[in-house]
């Protein structure tokens, strides 16, 4: 009996223990299932952060003051982006747009300290302006900055964070994916990039966010918030930081942004392709040539299929071909022929062009005063727009209520041409000759403008301006 009782509680204590060892087995199982399922969660919460916390104090509050001119009435206006430092120095990173015809910046930086800030330069054809924090202000500190990152990179899905101020909400963070890494747009509105594919994003990009960096889960900066689209949800848009980079380096040297022009307008080749059934036909189409431009004088012509620059072969079979193709162009040496080949009628031809500086030069407007009215320089959009014939003039942009050049019927759009028969070539002239006529004002100042396609003359009693000046 003993041994009976012995062996029956010895089989007990075995069942027991199977019973634990099940348990141990089942929990192992089910804590297998769950930390896979929480632990990639947990890390991604903390890259999150930690990307944020790299860049966050290098994230600045731009507020410019910006000069408008309504009715040709000078004004004032507040408006409000972002930025990011990027240098030791103080130098941020910012679009042409937030500081555009600016008088004044000033920045608040992550510990809402305010300091002023100067415009070293500006690039409207990329969107990329930097400026400078006047470290003076700050003390002893060295400002933070950011890292830049490499937008070759960036794969489509791959997470980022879209930072800034949106609606002047300053230090604001959205998350979001990469939705598009080679978006283009035709040049229209303020979708401009003839040099660029932007970055599509459905982290929220909304006004006041412009300027801000679009960060990498490894706290680089892989693009400048630059577009959002109104009454559009998940749609935004930032410039590749490697073109910001390298536009900041050369606007850092103080050299304006001069591209190179042969006056080449291109599509792509699909529909010359398809039309000549030649499906493997390579090269771009030249579409159109700019009027004494210096691929027109060397002979070239609209549908002429563009093979090779410089030896280097080119084609677009695509619109997302284009900025690289264009790029190439810009940046040719304006001081050595370049030799392009294109294909015509069935034959290869070589051209020697010589490229000059694009005739398209960003300046801020240039108000005169006395004679109540404000002209700036020529944009690419103002030439196409009006159908110039050449490049010269300045175009005024606004005219004041009841003032001189209103009483001789002078009108915003017109072209100036000359004044007192001096020929008007771009701003810098009109200036010298303004500055002229203010310190020895003749009797008139007599106007040669362009309104819709015929010529306009109009003069200024510059004698009536002085006395009523002086009243």
């Amino acid at each position: 009996m003993k041994l009976v009782n012995i062996f029956g509680i010895h089989n007990d204590m075995n069942n027991h223990n199977r019973k634990i060892s099940r348990y141990i087995i089942l929990g192992s199982l089910i804590l297998g299932i769950i930390l896979p399922l929480t632990s990639p969660a947990q890390d991604l919460q903390q890259r999150i952060l930690d990307a944020r916390n790299k860049v966050m104090p290098a994230l600045v509050h731009i507020e410019p003051v910006r000069t408008v001119f309504s009715t040709g009435e000078k004004r004032h206006a507040l408006v409000t982006g972002s930025g990011f430092i990027f240098s030791p120095e103080g130098y941020i990173l910012t679009n042409h747009h937030v500081v555009e015809n600016a008088e004044k910046v000033s920045c608040t930086l992550y510990n809402k300290k305010k300091l002023s800030a100067e415009i070293i330069g500006s690039d409207p054809s990329t969107d990329v302006a930097v400026i400078k924090l006047n470290l003076e202000e700050m003390g002893d500190e060295t400002p933070p900055f950011v890292e830049l990152g490499n937008s070759d990179s960036l794969e489509v899905g791959q997470f980022v964070l879209a930072m800034g101020s949106p609606l002047g909400l300053s230090r604001s963070v959205s998350m979001g994916v990469i939705s598009s890494i080679d978006r283009y747009f035709e040049d229209s509105g303020m979708m401009i990039s003839p040099y660029n594919l932007w970055i599509q994003t459905d982290a929220a990009i909304n006004p006041g966010n412009s300027g801000g960096p679009l960060i990498n889960l490894e706290g680089k900066v892989v693009g400048i918030n630059a577009r959002g689209v109104f009454m559009a949800e998940n749609l935004g848009f930032a410039i590749p930081i490697n073109l910001a980079r390298e536009v900041a380096e050369k606007l850092q040297l103080g050299n304006s942004i001069r591209r190179s022009w042969i006056g080449l307008e291109l599509q792509p080749v699909k529909e010359l392709r398809e039309y000549l059934d030649q499906p493997e036909l390579q090269g771009v189409l030249i579409a159109n040539l700019d009027p004494l431009s210096p691929g027109e004088k060397a002979g070239m012509k609209p549908g002429d299929l563009l093979l090779s620059i410089n030896q280097i072969p080119v084609n677009a079979n695509y619109d997302e071909d284009l900025p690289a193709i264009r790029k190439i162009i810009t940046d040719l040496p304006v001081s050595q022929e370049a030799t392009l080949e294109v294909w015509r009628n069935g034959k290869t031809r070589k051209f020697s062009v010589q490229p000059k500086p694009e005739p398209f030069i960003f300046q801020t407007e240039f108000e005169c005063e006395d004679w109540g009215l404000v002209v700036k320089s020529l944009t690419r959009n103002i030439f196409e727009i009006l159908g110039l014939a050449d490049y010269d003039g300045v175009y005024i942009s606004a005219v004041k209520n009841g003032e001189a050049a209103e009483r001789a019927g002078l009108q915003a759009g017109d072209i100036i041409r000359s004044v007192n028969h001096t020929p008007i070539e771009n701003l810098e002239q009109f200036k010298k000759v303004y500055q002229t006529l203010q310190e020895d004002p003749p009797r008139f100042a007599y106007f040669e403008v362009l309104r819709q396609y015929s010529p306009y003359f109009a003069a200024i009693d510059l004698h009536k301006v002085r006395a009523d000046k002086s009243k």
